[in-house]
């Protein structure tokens, strides 16, 4: 689930999740600790799915820092996660970040294994995606082992860029080269925000080159947002877009309610446009607010064999600090 975007964001790359929990602090060192588990019960969108129990997050994330003077703070990340212990009964756990940086004032620098410059971007407020994607950037990729990125945090202006090197992982990471740059900006009650993405996969003889542009408005009574984003296969000629529209309701002080629908088209040979809703609803408990519950349904106008998917649900329980 993406977080809609509603102002314009603070990387947590060189500061940690703003809800981490401190766990030691002295002499301008500081480690941080925060966890993500969220729970559910689920039946997918389909047809004759089987309900199951799901487990959509279960991560522990390491952050620890030190003050160099001048402004200047070294920094590292190391994130893990057991989503794929738990669904397929495996033992240990799956490594999601780890890289270290640099930062001065509002510019930090960091490589490693991290997330693409294009991660930021996207409005969609569901809890489960199954017959489209996120936007364009969830397809092409927006992670990598060998990840050179750069984060700018102005006052109503964030910019991040991002390099995958063309490391040649064989077969143990991701293959290819990425350019990677994402921008957003604050006016008032209106955030917009653009992205830009370049992919030269191995063995590829031209690039994959993805764009996509989204705004949001905060209302007071709602936030409603919209994206676009396109990928062009220089290597086919074929064009895929993707838009997405989300609304967030304040419901009560402990309350939100969401809606919202992805259309993804293409004019590739064959391909037919989906379209895929959702509505959800989160209550977060006020004496804890990191503690929420949720409820969702989805359904889609894909069809399988000739016969249309049957409607999604969901339910569970998240826990994080």
């Amino acid at each position: 689930m993406k977080k809609l975007l509603l102002a314009v964001a603070v990387s947590s790359i060189a500061a940690g999740s703003a809800s981490a929990a401190t766990i030691y602090e002295k002499d301008g060192f500081t480690y941080k600790l925060n966890g993500d588990f969220q729970v559910q019960m689920r039946q997918a969108i389909g047809n004759d799915e089987r309900a199951e129990v799901e487990y959509d997050d279960l991560e522990l994330k390491n952050y620890v820092s030190y003050e160099l003077g001048n402004d200047l703070t070294a920094f590292g990340r190391l994130d893990f996660g057991f989503k794929d212990a738990a669904e397929k009964d495996e033992n240990g756990s799956n490594l999601e970040e780890a890289y270290v940086g640099l930062k001065y004032n509002v510019v930090s620098f960091s490589f490693g294994k991290q997330n693409f410059a294009s991660d930021e971007f996207g409005i969609e407020e569901a809890y489960e995606i199954k017959t489209i994607d996120e936007d364009r950037f969830d397809d092409t990729g927006t992670d990598g082992d060998d990840t050179l990125r750069v984060d700018v945090e102005l006052d109503n202006v964030y910019i991040a860029a991002s390099h995958e090197m063309d490391a040649r992982d064989d077969g143990d990471g991701i293959d290819g080269e990425y350019f990677d740059v994402f921008v957003a900006t604050d006016i008032a009650d209106l955030t917009l925000a653009a992205a830009y993405q370049v992919n030269n996969p191995a063995g590829s003889a031209d690039s994959l080159d993805t764009y996509g542009v989204s705004a949001s408005y905060d209302f007071g009574f709602m936030n409603l947002a919209a994206d676009y984003s396109v990928t062009d296969d220089n290597n086919t000629d074929f064009e895929t877009k993707q838009y997405n529209i989300a609304a967030v309701f304040g419901v009560a002080s402990t309350t939100d309610v969401a809606v919202g629908m992805g259309n993804k088209d293409s004019d590739e040979n064959g391909f037919e446009d989906i379209t895929e809703w959702y509505a959800n609803v989160t209550y977060k408990f006020p004496q804890a607010k990191n503690v929420s519950v949720f409820a969702e349904v989805a359904n889609s106008d894909l069809e399988k064999n000739g016969t249309e998917v049957d409607m999604g649900m969901l339910a569970g329980l998240r826990v994080k600090f």
